[in-house]
């Protein structure tokens, strides 16, 4: 299987300053890639290269086989784009915008779009009155009009309640299973979690970890999280060998480890001689948010900027 989206030794400068340097990866039909980074990381001058906004500076970058750079009208009708923002004027209605996009790629009129987000009862409505989640609807409605073979999403469910944020997921589910290959940036680790097949995650303009979501969450130490409640807080005194760590979390003692049953003998014969009673035990594994934040130094995964 070819892939839709090659980014081969891609790098982005700005004057002195290379915001992406040297990076690699690649986007296959029926993918969930999840493109992640803390501010200035590079996701969006990543995401605007790909898109043809902005030239590369070295590398190559190709959707289905074309260069977005120097065929951007091409590239722009197997290209679907929904940004947090969205650039449509305040006072054109629901159904024109539809069908300026629809004429604009030379297509159908695809107000069935509009049926499936809940929104043909506001097909005269202005873009600037509807809320929020209107807005984002629209707008992801628009750029899946031309069936678009990458569907790029800026934190597309950010801000959202609930039941529309189950709506967007349950559209990307959707896409992955007709083949549309996604491109996903988003500062919600369990959305990316819960949805992804593959996760780049950048730093400093290079890829600091590559692979998928379990893959990712792995590679680190402490994997396990093993939290204690006891009667007199005796797990809090507990004296820890090399390769475990802890920290006191409200009514908790929470141990961090890659062994639970050394780890679990240890606290329970601790407890036992310190004729303390123990009153709770829970265990998770790492999320994808907690490995982000070591990877990154406590980096926040969500860039506004470059």
């Amino acid at each position: 299987m070819e892939p839709i989206l090659c980014v081969e030794s891609f790098s982005k400068s700005y004057g002195s300053i290379k915001a992406i340097d040297d990076i690699s990866f690649k986007i296959y039909p029926g993918e969930i890639f999840a493109l992640l980074g803390p501010n200035g990381a590079g996701k969006t001058s990543t995401l605007e290269c790909i898109e043809g906004i902005r030239k590369t500076s070295n590398g190559k970058i190709t959707i289905d086989g074309v260069n977005p750079e120097k065929e951007f009208f091409k590239v722009k009708k197997i290209l679907g784009v929904q940004l947090q923002t969205s650039a449509l004027p305040e006072v054109i209605t629901v159904k024109e915008a539809m069908k300026m996009f629809c004429l604009y790629s030379k297509t159908e009129i695809r107000y069935d779009l509009l049926e499936k987000f809940n929104l043909m009862d506001k097909g005269n409505t202005q873009f600037g009155k509807l809320s929020t989640g209107q807005q984002r609807k629209l707008v992801l409605a628009i750029a899946l009009s031309h069936n678009p073979k990458l569907l790029i999403l800026d934190e597309p469910t950010a801000g959202l309640d609930v039941s529309t944020r189950v709506m967007f997921h349950n559209i990307m589910r959707e896409e992955k299973n007709k083949g549309t290959a996604i491109l996903l940036a988003s500062h919600d680790m369990n959305e990316v979690e819960d949805l992804a097949d593959n996760v780049a995650i950048l730093l400093k303009g290079k890829i600091a970890a590559l692979g998928t979501p379990r893959d990712i969450i792995t590679s680190g130490k402490s994997l396990i999280k093993v939290f204690v409640k006891t009667k007199y807080s005796s797990a809090s005194s507990l004296k820890l060998t090399q390769g475990f760590k802890m920290e006191q979390k409200d009514d908790y003692t929470v141990f961090y480890c890659e062994d639970i049953e050394e780890l679990l003998f240890i606290i329970l014969r601790h407890i036992k001689d310190s004729k303390d009673k123990l009153l709770d035990l829970k265990v998770e594994r790492a999320s994808l948010e907690e490995r982000f934040i070591d990877i990154t130094g406590g980096g926040k995964p969500y860039e506004s900027n470059n």
